[in-house]
């Protein structure tokens, strides 16, 4: 099997214990790590995981044709990823690297009428899946762990006092809000500002919601959504935030981005944008994530964006780089997602179960031992639209939390 081959070269964290489909068993090991035993239940797989890992391990697992005999599908994962290094140095995969580069572009090519199309993808699944893994507030984005004993609730809501903190809110303030969701953060920006928010998002379905809650929480008079691109938007805004939204603009319209952003803001505005990237460099997405979760999507490097900032002369005012919170907040969504498994599969069927959980896993230990992290980038006009020391974030934190101000989940209950 040329599938040993490779894994003898590959797999140096970890045992890995291989079951092939005509039975036999391979052993490949490294330093400590976890121990895995899978088994392949179909024989094409043993070419097509040496071809194409990065799609082929997914739709095994999905498809059943892989099964894991030993440990658990986490386990497997950092297996797998504490591993990814060693595999990339392989001439077959340098040549894939570069075939996927030349075509990246083109992946992510993402106007208006394909954005749509590919956000409905993910977020126009049945409402009620995200009920069942994510927070009371469904805040489907980096929670933020001030303490190891937040829970999920907590951690999502000091996501949002962040935010608004380094947002520096003031009353009578007009907010956007790129990739508004299903409209928590919009709530909270208006409780906590005092302002008027406009939420912009491509679900049909996060649109229905976000318009419900608002009714039921008594803010339709501060907050309103569109389904709209952000490049369709006009007007002039205070402040911008933009949470796990811009993973889906593509590489190819980051200047487009931010010379929007820059058009929509106003001369002492301030703009918030958070998002995944990667620490290792430019790269590609994963063909498994493109096909099945993500079409479109890619979490770029830091310094693609700060070209394109640099290129719209915005001011970069702050930047913060979140490393475990999303490992943790992806692990509390995995463990909801296990408890309420059998829910999901009412509501889907099993495949989408085995996806999902593949998809949660996969990005978990993306985070934890991989090259991914969260920046958060504050953005103004002017370089002197924020205070000069970051004090002012930590004052308004201690000040909001005092004042517990409500999220919306929980003034709708």
């Amino acid at each position: 099997m040329l599938l040993s081959r490779l894994l003898e070269r590959t797999v140096r964290v970890g045992t890995l214990k291989v079951i092939d489909a005509d039975g036999k068993q391979h052993t490949f090991s490294g330093r400590p790590g976890p121990e895995v035993t899978i088994r392949l239940h179909d024989r094409a797989l043993h070419y097509k995981l040496l071809v194409n890992p990065n799609l082929y391990l997914g739709e095994a697992y999905m498809d059943g044709t892989l099964t894991i005999e030993k440990g658990t599908l986490p386990d497997f994962m950092e297996v797998v990823t504490s591993n990814l290094e060693f595999g990339q140095t392989l001439p077959l995969y340098t040549l894939y690297d570069r075939l996927c580069w030349l075509w990246r572009r083109f992946q992510q090519y993402n106007p208006v009428s394909r954005s749509r199309i590919r956000v409905a993808h993910h977020y126009d699944l049945p409402d009620r899946l995200y009920d069942l893994f994510l927070d009371q507030d469904r805040q489907y984005s980096c929670a933020y762990f001030q303490t190891p004993d937040d829970d999920l609730e907590t951690a999502q809501v000091n996501k949002q006092r962040h935010l608004a903190a380094k947002l520096l809110l003031e009353p009578d303030q007009k907010i956007l809000d790129i990739g508004s969701g299903w409209g928590g953060l919009a709530h909270f920006l208006a409780r906590a500002g005092g302002g008027e928010v406009t939420g912009l998002t491509l679900s049909q379905k996060q649109l229905k919601t976000a318009k419900r809650r608002t009714a039921k929480a008594g803010l339709s008079g501060k907050v309103r959504f569109h389904l709209r691109d952000y490049r369709e938007e006009t007007g002039t805004y205070d402040r911008i935030v933009s949470v796990g939204m811009f993973e889906h603009v593509g590489v190819n319209h980051y200047p487009e981005f931010f010379d929007k952003v820059k058009e929509l803001l106003s001369e002492d505005g301030v703009c918030l944008l958070h998002s995944i990237g990667r620490m290792a460099g430019p790269s590609t997405t994963s063909s498994w994530i493109r096909k099945y979760i993500f079409p479109g999507g890619y979490s770029p490097a830091l310094s693609e964006v700060l070209a394109a900032i640099e290129g719209s002369g915005l001011w970069v005012t702050d930047i913060e780089i979140l490393r475990l919170h999303y490992a943790d907040t992806l692990r509390a969504w995995r463990r909801r997602f296990q408890a309420n498994r059998d829910k999901v599969a009412d509501l889907l069927d099993e495949r989408f179960c085995r996806m999902w959980e593949f998809y949660l896993a996969a990005s978990e230990a993306a985070f934890r031992y991989g090259d991914h992290f969260v920046f958060q980038v504050q953005l103004a006009k002017r370089r002197d639209a924020v205070p000069l020391t970051r004090d002012y974030i930590t004052e308004w934190e201690r000040v909001s939390a005092a004042e517990a101000i409500p999220t919306a989940a929980r003034l709708a209950a």
